[in-house]
């Protein structure tokens, strides 16, 4: 049996914004990595922009059907390549408000405090800013929560057309701010500021994602190696069921067994948490982690809301990721409750709404998407128990119900009128499925109490000594800004946990490149 070509220190199961930022961070410090991931390397190629080949024939994305509660089958917004789904997110890194942390009471619900407050994992969310080489200026944004270093790049500014929107939008009153973005925009960057952005992968290399600023240079140290199209099938305990002993992985045609002292789960919420249900033992019948029957449980992604705002003007933007306000954040005058976070889409194209529209023929997308100022609207899902991940006779499935959408009508309601204000007259808006799974999060959630969470604040498993997941799984709640930089600070954070606790290393230097 071929074994790895290096003894692992750790193994890590998962590239996204959690395992490339973990690897990275690991391999800096001196340990040595086995990185799996299920998927290959992602060709740089012309049909990386190529509206056809990725919306409509989904070239990239895997041929897998998952089931929603009804048992009605579809094709999850899921992605497996080096570098997860940071290939084809559309590169917004923004932090969560402080308030995020704290237990948030909700119209319909109660938001859970986290294990740790913000203060706690700013000096991360620095080091990730600085890992994926964020653009922005925060200061503009009257609810940023206070920071510890400005974003290491500047804004990379909008286009005329969306310059102009900005400022009728501040005529209404609302704090429009640079979009804080994870593109290589600076002197000597690839970036070429285009249209394809949101869901595309990059054919020049210039998304700062998880591959290019984390796992290729992991590499690079010398430290660690990283097997592609390895499909982890389950993790092995030891005798005394509380340790991982090994990692079970279908790879080049076989089954190998590997092995290391610390193994960390990232294969994203629904993957990390299918794993450890794969595992079970008859000590753990309900999945390893589990004890306190939370694994699975807990899904949430977020309301989201795509808006087109159209005008008889002619929008000539290209990159239209510039702009976001958080006003209805934390609700408005005579609604103490939040609201959400508004922010611009990469710039819609007549193929992708063709693509995601029945019925529509390709003149009108045409002539609508050259007219359009993109909006997406995102709220906070609350975490539900009901609302969870399973095993159905080898099928995934993903139980779930919307959650606290009162608060995003109203944000919906409230951000149309402020359209309407501004100069567009005609909005269409479309409110994703509650099976949309792109931001999923909450499967694994940590905690203070081993009794109703399945990992402590460093994401160690309180079953397992020498486990730790480190994706979006771990979020106690999803707050309403997207997922990746609270992901990338908290695998900062834990690094240098298993660093010093498992290893006996000294604080390590964070990277300040």
């Amino acid at each position: 049996m071929q074994m790895s070509r290096i003894l692992p220190d750790v193994i890590v199961i998962g590239s996204g914004a959690g395992g490339g930022a973990l690897t990275k961070r690991l391999a800096d410090i001196g340990l040595r990595v086995l990185l799996l991931e299920r998927g290959g390397s992602l060709p740089r190629e012309p049909d990386n922009w190529d509206v056809e080949k990725v919306f409509r024939q989904k070239k990239y994305s895997p041929l897998e059907v998952w089931q929603d509660r009804s048992g009605k089958t579809f094709r999850p917004s899921s992605w497996y390549n080096v570098g997860g789904s940071t290939k084809f997110f559309g590169t917004v890194m923004m932090r969560l408000r402080s308030r995020d942390f704290e237990a948030v009471e909700h119209e319909e619900g109660l938001s859970p405090a986290w294990p740790f407050p913000y203060k706690e994992l700013e000096p991360f969310y620095a080091d990730a800013e600085r890992l994926f080489g964020v653009h922005g200026d925060p200061s503009q944004d009257p609810w940023e929560p206070p920071r510890s270093a400005p974003l290491p790049y500047p804004p990379v500014g909008s286009e005329p057309y969306v310059a102009s929107v900005e400022k009728r939008l501040r005529g209404t009153g609302v704090h429009p701010f640079p979009l804080p973005v994870a593109v290589d925009l600076h002197p000597g960057g690839k970036c070429v500021r285009c249209a394809t952005c949101d869901g595309f992968p990059c054919s020049v290399g210039g998304k700062n994602d998880a591959e290019t600023r984390c796992v290729e240079p992991a590499i690079g140290t010398g430290r660690v190696e990283l097997w592609t199209d390895a499909f982890v099938r389950r993790l092995l305990l030891a005798a005394d069921g509380r340790t991982v002993n090994a990692v079970e992985v279908y790879h080049e045609g076989e089954i190998k067994v590997v092995t290391a002292r610390t193994v960390v789960l990232s294969a994203g919420a629904v993957n990390s948490a299918l794993i450890l249900m794969r595992s079970a033992t008859e000590s753990f019948p309900n999945g390893l982690a589990n004890s306190s029957d939370v694994v699975g449980r807990h899904y949430m992604t977020h309301n989201l809301t795509t808006m087109m705002a159209i005008s008889g003007r002619l929008n000539p933007t290209k990159f239209q990721k510039t702009l976001a306000f958080n006003d209805f954040y934390d609700g408005e005058p005579g609604y103490p409750y939040p609201m959400g976070n508004v922010q611009t889409l990469g710039k819609l194209q007549s193929g992708m709404l063709v693509a995601g529209t029945k019925f529509l023929p390709s003149p009108v997308a045409r002539a609508l998407t050259r007219r359009s100022f993109d909006i997406l609207t995102t709220s906070e899902d609350l975490p539900q128990p009901g609302n969870r991940v399973m095993l159905r006779n080898g099928s995934v499935q993903i139980s779930v119900q919307a959650s606290n959408m009162e608060c995003h009508r109203r944000l919906n309601r409230r951000v149309k009128s402020i359209l309407r204000d501004v100069g567009f007259p005609l909005i269409l808006a479309k409110t994703l499925p509650v099976n949309f799974t792109a931001a999923q999060c909450g499967t694994i959630r940590m905690g203070a109490d081993p009794a109703t969470s399945a990992l402590d604040p460093h994401c160690r498993s309180w079953d397992h000594s020498n486990l730790f997941v480190v994706d979006a799984s771990f979020m106690p709640s999803s707050g309403a800004v997207n997922p990746a930089l609270t992901i990338a600070a908290q695998a900062l954070r834990v690094a240098e946990h298993i660093a010093v606790a498992d290893f006996g290393a000294g604080k390590p230097i964070r990277d300040r490149a």
